[in-house]
């Protein structure tokens, strides 16, 4: 069968970013375990399954936490650390909100099994982060290993730097820039939004009186405003959930960027990348040519992930390999 251009270049510029990046980040390597847990990925995958088939949903959290880790201290797996006063899990972006732990503790164990002391809880998170998304019908990519976990989880820092579905585009770009990703990466890796659900407390400021109108706000489109009113009705439950990519919540796609074409972005972070004044010269062609072109989408979030897991690697005798992801070794 002949592949479409659109794929033609997908797996071209899939097949010239892995040489490219592991030319470039040497500190991490694709067979970094190859001798000493040749089975880790293949563990991992089937650990990272049974999960998705127990509740889809799950793809989304694993990718969530790799994403939240990587922006606190670089991907060290600092926030699978329990305890403490300023923990990551305590922050305001994660409490009540990051989920899968279990997860993850599940997969270590699975690990250590089978390779014990050897593989880092933050390489865990990257490998299970990758076989969520292709698992859910997404891109695969080959994951540069050889992190080794941090042991100190800042809470503090975590609330400045993690994005958040109320900052204005400026603001959201700033915080990518300052994590070494450029405006490409902001776009490609908000389209992880097409799977997985958010609380009505991170949106329903949209809901009823925008920004102090006294009014919902305008960019929403009027169905799902309705349908989204009588979720998450004023003084209701900030827990209940809704699904981030309306009609396409399961399957990893280019139909989140199709739905903020026509005022279905969830949050606010979502609609401003083609609402906002700022996205005309910025985001908006992007979100219009991923809308378009689904094989540039996933060929630049593939490319996006593997930058986004470089960010400040713990490599060499800098840090350690956690027994427990939840704790430090003793």
């Amino acid at each position: 069968m002949k592949r479409s251009s659109s794929s033609s270049r997908y797996y071209f510029g899939l097949t010239n970013m892995f040489l490219l990046v592991l030319v470039v980040r040497s500190q991490l390597t694709s067979d970094f375990y190859k001798s000493t847990c040749p089975n880790l990925t293949q563990i991992v995958r089937k650990e990272v399954k049974k999960a998705l088939i127990n509740e889809m949903r799950m793809g989304a959290s694993l990718l969530r936490l790799h994403f939240h880790d990587c922006f606190v201290n670089g991907c060290d797996g600092s926030i699978l650390l329990d305890g403490g006063d300023d923990g990551e899990k305590l922050a305001l972006p994660n409490v009540n909100s990051v989920r899968g732990f279990d997860v993850v503790d599940t997969i270590k164990s699975s690990v250590e099994n089978s390779c014990s002391g050897v593989v880092s809880c933050a390489d865990i998170l990257a490998i299970a982060a990758r076989d969520s998304v292709s698992l859910s019908g997404g891109p695969s990519w080959t994951v540069l290993l050889g992190r080794r976990d941090g042991s100190i989880s800042n809470g503090t820092l975590a609330n400045i730097v993690l994005p958040s579905p109320f900052d204005p585009l400026d603001t959201i770009i700033s915080k990518f820039t300052n994590a070494g990703l450029n405006l490409t990466d902001v776009v490609s890796l908000s389209g992880a939004h097409t799977i997985g659900r958010s609380r009505c407390a991170l949106f329903s400021n949209r809901l009823f009186n925008f920004s102090g109108t006294g009014s919902p706000d305008i960019t929403i489109e009027t169905s799902m405003l309705s349908d989204l009113q009588n979720l998450c009705p004023q003084n209701g439950d900030g827990n209940v959930t809704a699904v981030l990519d309306r009609n396409s919540s399961d399957l990893f796609d280019n139909h989140y960027f199709k739905n903020l074409l026509i005022g279905k972005g969830l949050l606010s972070s979502d609609q401003i990348l083609f609402s906002s004044d700022l996205a005309n010269s910025t985001s908006k062609p992007l979100v219009q040519s991923y809308s378009n072109d689904s094989g540039l989408f996933l060929l630049d979030f593939a490319n996006s992930m593997i930058k986004m897991g470089n960010i400040n690697p713990k490599t060499g005798s800098n840090g350690e390999i956690r027994s427990n992801c939840r704790v430090i070794n003793s």
